[in-house]
Order: structure tokens, then C-alpha cells, then sequence
């Protein structure tokens, strides 16, 4: 009897505030596993623990990728203060954006959007899937950015509202590479800059910057978000087998 062929990455995301008198305090926290295909194809699955600020959120996703990158589907499954919000099927096509969802607040939904020319991905809110997207930015250029279109389930910027087909035109920026030491360990990293400078994300998202592994798994190391938010998130475990 032959074994599994695929990859497995798993991994703990720590979020801590950097708000004064917060500084370093448990806010939150993420448990990810990445699967890889022997196709090239990729599904994360994440579970994300928000304590802070009011309402606590839960949050469920299984995501998958084609051997391009290019997002197939996508399953959220929403908390907010310990209560039901909802739960969403997208699917995802170079055509066509498609949804199922229900919730106490929406009822039963049933959503098509046609996608209307390139894009870049689908926002899944783990900060897991955040890394992943920055394998868009093309780093032989050097240090730029450039404005990134994706689809996602809630355009909130903890993503706390029932899923439903949203689209955010924001910007992704290349810093640099560097090499650094976070709990998980030492690692060389590349680090990136997402910007919101027209408020297209409900309202316009802070500045974040993320540093992933500078390999082809994107692993997220470290980030934080400025603004009003001021958090900051931290790889404390990391297993790949």
C-alpha cells in the first residue's frame, strides 16, 4: 500500500495589539495547514480566533488553488460573538465569480458576478492567505507596486460579516528581501506592503506590511497593520512534511 503523495505545511499564527498600554497582549490567534498537490494545485485550511475588539469572531475557510495560482473555490463559515453569521460557498472561474450562502441576517443567497477581465485572486481574510497572494508581485523588477484586483467574501476589514461576493482594488508593494527571526524560527524573507490609498476597502485599510518565506510556499513570518487597527501577527509554529 503506497502513502500519501502530497505535501503538508501546518502552522500557528500568534495576534498580539500594539495599541498603548496593549502592547504585546493576546488578541487573537490562527491555526493553518496548507496541502500540496503532486498536480501543483494547493488548498489551505484555516481557523481564525479574533478576541478583540468586540464581537469575538471564528472563523472557518477551506480555500483551494489551481497549479496556476488562480483560486477554484472557496468555503467560509462565519462566528460573531459566539453566534451563527453565516456560510458560504464561492467558486471561482477566469469568467465568473458564483456564491451560496445563508445567515440569520441575508437568509438564503445566491450570487453571480461576472469577473470582466484579469484579476488576482480571491481574499480569503486568514492571514495565511494573505501571504500566499504576494507570489503576484514579480520581484525581478525590484522594489515597486502595483494596484491588485481580487474577489472576496466580506470587504470588512476582519472580514465579520456574512459571506457574499465582494471586489477590492488595492495595492501591493514590493520592500525588499532580509533575513529574520521570529518564534518559528530564522528565515529568509521577502517583505511586502499592502496600501489602501483610495479607501476602497470599506472605507480604506490601513497600511500592512507582511514578511513571508522568499521560497515558493509564502509562508507567512510576520506583518502588522498601522492605523487605527495597530496590530501585529507572528509565525510561532511552523511543521512542513
Amino acid at each position: 500500500m503506497t502513502g500519501m503523495v502530497h505535501k503538508t505545511i501546518t502552522g500557528k499564527i500568534l495576534y498580539t495589539s500594539k495599541k498603548p498600554g496593549r502592547e504585546g497582549h493576546e488578541r487573537g490567534r490562527e491555526y493553518f495547514t496548507w496541502t500540496k498537490h503532486t498536480d501543483g494545485s494547493r488548498t489551505l485550511r484555516a481557523l481564525c480566533e479574533i478576541d478583540e475588539p468586540e464581537p469575538t469572531v471564528l472563523r472557518d475557510i477551506t480555500y483551494s488553488l489551481d497549479a496556476n495560482d488562480m483560486p477554484t473555490d472557496c468555503f467560509v463559515r462565519l462566528m460573531i460573538g459566539d453566534k451563527f453569521m453565516g456560510a458560504g460557498l464561492f467558486r471561482i472561474t477566469p469568467d465568473m465569480v458564483e456564491c451560496e450562502s445563508f445567515g440569520p441576517l441575508i437568509g438564503r443567497v445566491s450570487q453571480k458576478m461576472p469577473v470582466g477581465g484579469d484579476f488576482d485572486g480571491f481574499g480569503t481574510h486568514p492571514i495565511a492567505g494573505d501571504a500566499y497572494i504576494t507570489k503576484k508581485i514579480d520581484k525581478t523588477k525590484g522594489a515597486h507596486d502595483r494596484k491588485f484586483r481580487t474577489f472576496l467574501p466580506s470587504p470588512d476589514h476582519r472580514g465579520a460579516t456574512p459571506p457574499l461576493i465582494a471586489e477590492t482594488n488595492i495595492y501591493l508593494g514590493y520592500v525588499g528581501d532580509e533575513t529574520i527571526t521570529v518564534a518559528a524560527g530564522t528565515f529568509e524573507a521577502s517583505h511586502y506592503r499592502f496600501t489602501d490609498p483610495h479607501g476602497d476597502m470599506a472605507g480604506g485599510h490601513p497600511d500592512y506590511d507582511v514578511w513571508v518565506t522568499a521560497d515558493d510556499d509564502a509562508i507567512f513570518l510576520q506583518g502588522g497593520v498601522a492605523g487605527y487597527m495597530q496590530t501585529w501577527y507572528e509565525l510561532v509554529e511552523l511543521e512542513r512534511r
